[in-house]
């Protein structure tokens, strides 16, 4: 399956935009090969940028996430330095896919949120 192409985004930086679906919450990154790890962005209702708070056994650098930003072409995920780890282009309002800045395929996928409804 082809997966987008990653762009340096530091060098050419996208506009930030609204993403299609509150970011915040728990995510699974995963990766063919490696461990899949829980990562929890943080963020207000409608945010285009948080913190994240990976859990541990995250595949090659992810243990390092810090944060995350949504522009044009998907969310970024970026170390405690301010480098990019992995851009990753929307597939689906739960399922994010793309590539680490070293050209490994990752994807970023969180079930269905439910609706438990007041009692």
């Amino acid at each position: 399956m082809d997966r987008p192409a990653v762009q340096s985004a530091a060098m050419n930086p996208a506009p930030s935009v609204a993403p299609p679906t509150d970011l915040a919450g728990k995510w699974t990154l995963t990766s063919p090969g490696a461990e899949s790890c829980v990562m929890n962005f943080g963020g207000p209702p409608g945010a285009i940028e948080g913190s994240i708070a990976p859990a541990g056994g995250c595949p090659f650098n992810f243990f390092t996430s810090r944060k995350w930003n949504y522009v044009t072409g998907g969310v970024i995920i970026r170390d405690h330095k301010a480098e990019v780890l992995a851009q990753l282009a929307p597939i689906g309002p739960d399922r994010y896919e793309g590539r680490t800045s070293d050209g490994q395929d990752v994807t970023l996928w969180r079930d269905a949120l439910t609706i438990i409804p007041a009692q």
